[in-house]
């Protein structure tokens, strides 16, 4: 295959001693994977810059190369050079499905943090993003306190050790981002305590950094702004098919955009006119109504735009090789029907503004706050009252109060 590529090269890209006896098979490879000739082109032309970072690295045999050390090679910004990066992780999953890299046994660290994880999926059902951000703060405590070297710090741990490490995260990082690590960082250190790991109460034993009430008030659309956007989507092509049905959904049932990446087609009932979200938050699905309007909005995008593929995710990437839209990737067409649209949002949106929008809308129409709260999928009406606290004039209006706090109204 590498000949019908590079019909005159292909010679040059043979003789590369680390990766030229591999390129034809990863050519094959990412061609089984449905990369047209274009894209498996444009990675391959760039083996002989990659195979002189292995070789300025001192990595003359790929079969003692970790995974995580492959992908340390690409570019700092993977729009640098994207074919570059995109070479980088093919190259990485291919020898990965080969059995080709060499297995790391994961650190102390890693382990314990792994096993946070699988807590925060299991018992708090929280996205795999979301998850994530958790894990990403728990190794960074293991790995201000040296864990990996000595396991006994857990067992010395206290408040001005948590004060330092607190004041450590907030380097280049901004006050709600800060409060949210801290919330993180609470929240695994329960985990901690909860295995015997550390004492309990740590969690309690520094200060959270304190952001002014309404810097960090979820942001909403008017209605009429929202209908907007949605009739703006151009449904002539594949892609305003997809991303029309998608916003759809989020501004009818204030769908998160992880519940969004979740649905499969297995979950849409057309005989019964319903369709099934899983929750993970409150640990069960909702069955909802399919409306005339989304219904037939899904069905356009089934019928004439969805790629063929074996996936049963509902929705897919349209650019080869299809595969299930990430939470990520939604976030990224929102993102570019924003940019693209005659809206005028300031500040970096995602697709929850739609959610919060039909949490305000409904609410003006007089839809009690516990109602509003069972759509959005919140275990209880003080989640909701985070979402609407912002808008204080409109509570009278509604059929439930929402509790109060040491702060007074939520």
């Amino acid at each position: 295959m590498l000949i019908d590529l590079f019909p005159r090269a292909h010679a040059r890209f043979l003789a590369l001693p680390l990766l030229g006896p591999l390129l034809d098979q990863l050519a094959r490879w990412q061609a089984d994977r449905g990369f047209n000739e274009i894209q498996i082109r444009g990675r391959l032309r760039k083996a002989p810059v990659l195979e002189a970072l292995l070789l300025e690295r001192g990595l003359n045999d790929l079969g003692q190369v970790p995974k995580s050390c492959l992908l340390e090679l690409t570019a700092r910004k993977s729009q640098d050079d994207l074919y570059l990066s995109a070479l980088v992780h093919s190259l990485a999953d291919f020898l990965e499905d080969r059995g080709m890299l060499a297995v790391t046994a994961p650190t102390r660290g890693e382990r314990l943090a792994d096993a946070y994880r699988e807590h925060l999926g299991q018992v708090r059902g929280l996205a795999t993003s979301t998850q994530t951000e958790y894990r990403r703060v728990a190794l960074k405590l293991l790995d201000f306190l040296g864990f990996d070297h000595d396991p006994a710090v857990l067992t010395t741990l206290d408040g001005p050790q948590l004060d330092k490490f607190v004041r450590s995260l907030a380097k280049g990082c901004g006050l709600s981002k800060l409060q949210n690590r801290a919330s993180f960082l609470r929240s695994f250190l329960r985990f901690l305590a909860g295995r015997g790991e550390i004492v309990a109460g740590l969690d309690q034993s520094f200060d959270s950094p304190r952001v002014p009430r309404r810097a960090c008030l979820p942001r909403a659309l008017p209605w009429e702004s929202v209908l907007a956007f949605l009739a703006g989507i151009s449904r002539d092509a594949a892609r305003g098919r997809r991303d029309y049905a998608m916003f759809l959904l989020i501004a009818t049932y204030g769908l998160r955009s992880s519940e969004i990446a979740a649905l499969l087609l297995d979950d849409i009932s057309w005989r019964s006119a319903q369709f099934r979200v899983q929750r993970p938050k409150v640990l069960a699905p909702i069955t909802l109504p399919l409306t005339d309007e989304a219904g037939a909005a899904l069905a356009d995008y089934l019928r004439h735009a969805r790629p063929q593929s074996t996936h049963r995710a509902v929705f897919l990437t349209l650019r080869q090789p299809t595969r299930p839209l990430s939470t990520r990737g939604i976030q990224s067409v929102f993102s570019r029907r924003i940019a693209a649209g005659d809206l005028s949002i300031e500040g970096k949106v995602g697709p929850h503004i739609l959610r919060h929008s039909l949490a305000l809308h409904l609410l003006r129409q007089h839809t009690s706050v516990k109602v509003i709260g069972d759509l959005l999928g919140h275990r209880s009406v003080a989640s909701t009252g985070g979402y609407l606290r912002v808008y204080e004039e409109h509570l009278r209006m509604a059929a439930l109060d929402l509790p109060t706090g040491s702060g007074g109204q939520a």
